[in-house]
């Protein structure tokens, strides 16, 4: 082994996973881990979400794949898309800038950018290509779909209109979290353009919105009174931030006055 009082970095973690860390390094991480109780949790999240996608996407990665859909490289390069994709967006997300919204108060930790980025993109991923079963509750019952995803997620959630950007609410799911229940609610354009929003509970108050952008998808994360919203779509920024704003200052509003601030 080499030196085990190296620190473990993230890229070394994800190469544990895929099986492409160097064999001397590999008692060290394993080490680490061992230590590192929240890191080995992580680890254990990561490699089931990539079975999950595995199981999903290994059996058509002979299929045609549609133009629109712009995922070639899983097709030529699978393990490297699931892991290249996160690790980039991390990047983008942890270094980018904001999108005009100063923090008001602590600002988030790398651990909730990660999460978030892991759970709300891949969700992303893997519902907006659904034609029959992209959601669980469908809009036309926006009521009970508010009122099941806030018993569940433990805080009032909001299904925003959009509607001045053109987009109408196609329904929500629930899902799993990094810390909590999330709600998940996706809106669809006439001409067939999707958008995302995860949000769930968050260790964290207030932060600034930042934009990220991998393989194809576009995000915009955010976290407002102790919940965390992540906003996925096309990679065009200027049409994310539209779309982010209405939704921010929606969910701002309401919370602010639940709050009474």
């Amino acid at each position: 082994m080499t030196d085990p009082k190296i620190p473990v970095t993230e890229d070394e973690l994800h190469a544990y996973i895929d099986n492409e860390l160097p064999a001397e390094r590999r008692g060290d991480v394993e080490a680490w881990l061992t230590a590192h109780p929240d890191d080995a949790a992580r680890v254990q999240s990561w490699r089931a979400m990539a079975d999950a996608l595995h199981a999903r996407y290994d059996t058509v990665l002979d299929e045609a794949v549609p133009k629109r859909l712009e995922i070639e490289r899983l097709v030529r390069q699978p393990r490297k898309w699931i892991y290249g994709a996160v690790a980039a967006t991390l990047v983008a997300f942890i270094a980018g800038g904001g999108a005009g919204w100063v923090a008001r108060g602590v600002a988030a930790s790398p651990s909730a950018f990660q999460n978030f980025t892991l759970d709300a993109l891949d969700a992303h991923r893997l519902y907006v290509v659904e034609v029959r079963h992209p959601v669980e509750v469908a809009g036309s019952e926006r009521d009970h779909l508010v009122q099941w995803l806030s018993k569940r997620c433990g805080y009032d959630v909001m299904a925003p209109e959009l509607d001045g950007t053109g987009l109408k609410l196609v329904g929500g799911r629930l899902l799993p979290g990094p810390e909590a229940p999330a709600a998940f609610l996706m809106y669809e354009s006439p001409t067939g353009e999707r958008f995302t929003l995860y949000a769930s509970r968050a260790d964290t108050q207030t932060t600034q919105m930042r934009y990220a952008a991998s393989n194809g998808d576009g995000a915009m994360f955010w976290a407002d009174r102790g919940v965390g919203y992540v906003l996925s779509g096309p990679t065009d920024k200027t049409r994310l931030n539209q779309v982010a704003r209405l939704v921010y200052d929606q969910t701002e509003k309401t919370g602010a006055e639940k709050t009474g601030g």
